[in-house]
């Protein structure tokens, strides 16, 4: 890691909702009263009923349960407050891959009725409350829209990345048991056409031959490819649409009510379903999301990830609509059709926040500065990056090039496991050193510990390394590995008994 510490800049400062004082005070009472820190915060949702209980957790055995008594639907909390509020204010900018292409923005009234619209479809097509719904889309609003649409009908959703196989999908499917699928006739990445819904017409026959039969398939026309339809079972949303209403009144759901299932391919053995209750991840990514980059409304926040990934779950969707945020979604590629997308993006809609994966600065910074240059990105407040450690010549470019120097960069450390950030910079609170992760968020106790599981030592000024792990639960935690709960134990809990084994060094 790089050495060169650099300060709070005396504009983060001057605008941030989190100062360093305000940081170790709140972390500091989060961990000596956790209970006063989360009834602090769960006014930042609209609940059916508050919650009287915080925490109820144990790790062994494992038993996750946060806001028990709470009842609260996360669609409700993303679309209508703020759609009752300012229906005209935008809610999602979309970017399609091809950058001649015409390009949509949806407020949050547009957006309320079209995923009232499709969850009004999904109970015709037979769709009831704790059913499992596979989303298998492009990069395109609908499948916000069907996320959305999913939970506020009670209905688990399970968002499987538009890249993956027929093999992959049906894996999926039928490990979750899931009747219904959302697709699209096509999608595009790079400039090439991708069959999502030839595949997911394989991945059925699969599933079928395992013994899950999908009962009904809502696809979306995307591109306008040619596709075969299954009479009785598949029906074009353009067609579904027209027929029913753009009311849908939200379903209360307990607490810790599952709201989805994503899967992690995990390093052996088949994907792992790692479920998430509502109200828990839902507050986590509320708070993570304002907190971290420190939005403010009116920003446009842009996220790089895909839906089918946690970050495009906690960072696209349910934290910065449940913030009321303009969220930009993109179809496309860095590099297409030319390695400067990315800043002709953030030029020709003015993004304030972008958040980033490593690997995809590591791919553009080999081009030089040039591309970056010769688009104006003094709309840029914040920076941020997600997915895996940065290495310090990658951060120093990024800090560099893209942030002229100036703008902080937010450097988050968390995994699908997690539902949303855990160790990270806070702009107006942490003096930043490249590729460290820094400080952990409210709520979060770590730890490095030896093979043997005792904890390391640690004085300010030491250098330390050792195996991570976490001493407490916090509201964003998965619940369970879906249908194998021994599976989740085993997994996490059983290498330091009692304590969250997160996989990493640090």
């Amino acid at each position: 890691m790089s050495d060169t510490l650099h300060p709070v800049t005396p504009e983060a400062l001057a605008i941030t909702r989190t100062t360093a004082e305000q940081y170790h005070a709140a972390h500091a009472q989060s961990l000596a009263d956790p209970d006063g820190f989360w009834r602090s915060q769960i006014g930042r949702l609209d609940w059916y009923r508050a919650p009287t209980i915080m925490g109820n957790w144990s790790w062994d055995p494992v038993d996750i349960k946060w806001f028990e008594d709470g009842v609260i639907n996360a669609s409700w909390n993303c679309l209508d407050r703020w759609a009752d509020a300012d229906p005209k204010r935008t809610a999602i900018i979309w970017e399609a891959d091809d950058p001649k292409a015409d390009g949509r923005r949806i407020s949050y009234g547009e957006l309320r009725e079209e995923v009232a619209r499709m969850a009004n479809a999904l109970v015709a097509l037979g769709v009831d409350k704790g059913d499992c719904v596979t989303i298998y889309m492009p990069m395109i609003p609908e499948a916000a829209m069907a996320m959305l649409a999913c939970a506020r009908i009670g209905a688990v959703h399970s968002v499987v990345f538009g890249g993956f196989s027929a093999e992959s999908l049906a894996g999926r499917i039928e490990d979750a048991q899931s009747r219904f699928i959302i697709t699209a006739d096509e999608g595009r990445r790079g400039g090439k056409p991708i069959p999502l819904k030839a595949i997911a017409d394989q991945a059925c026959d699969k599933a079928e031959v395992a013994g899950v039969n999908v009962e009904a398939m809502l696809v979306i026309r995307h591109t306008g490819g040619r596709v075969a339809m299954v009479e009785d079972r598949d029906h074009w949303w353009h067609d579904i649409r027209t027929d029913v209403p753009d009311t849908c009144t939200p379903e209360p759901m307990n607490a810790e009510d599952p709201l989805f299932i994503l899967y992690t391919s995990g390093s052996t053995g088949k994907p792992k379903g790692v479920l998430h209750s509502t109200a828990g991840y839902l507050l986590w990514a509320n708070l993570t999301f304002e907190t971290v980059f420190d939005y403010r409304t009116g920003e446009v926040f842009w996220c790089t990830a895909d839906v089918g990934w946690v970050t495009g779950h906690s960072y696209i969707v349910y934290g910065p609509l449940s913030a009321g945020a303009t969220v930009l979604m993109f179809e496309g590629i860095p590099s297409f059709p030319a390695n400067d997308r990315f800043w002709q993006v953030i030029d020709k809609h003015k993004v304030n926040i972008f958040y980033t994966a490593p690997t995809a600065l590591r791919a553009i910074m080999r081009d030089g500065d040039e591309p970056v240059n010769r688009h104006d990105l003094s709309s840029l407040r914040l920076l941020g990056t997600v997915g895996e450690p940065i290495n310090p010549e990658a951060w120093n470019w990024y800090h560099r090039v893209v942030g002229k120097g100036q703008l902080p960069i937010v450097d988050t450390w968390w995994q699908t496991e997690t539902g949303g950030a855990l160790i990270t910079p806070l702009p107006g609170a942490t003096p930043l050193k490249a590729g460290s992760a820094s400080w952990p968020f409210f709520g979060i106790e770590p730890a490095l510990v030896d093979t043997e599981g005792t904890i390391i030592p640690w004085a300010p000024g030491e250098d330390i390394s050792g195996n991570l792990v976490l001493l407490r639960s916090w509201p964003g935690q998965a619940r369970t590995v879906f249908g194998d709960h021994e599976r989740f134990t085993q997994t996490y809990f059983t290498t330091y008994r009692g304590r969250y084994f997160t996989g990493d060094g640090a």
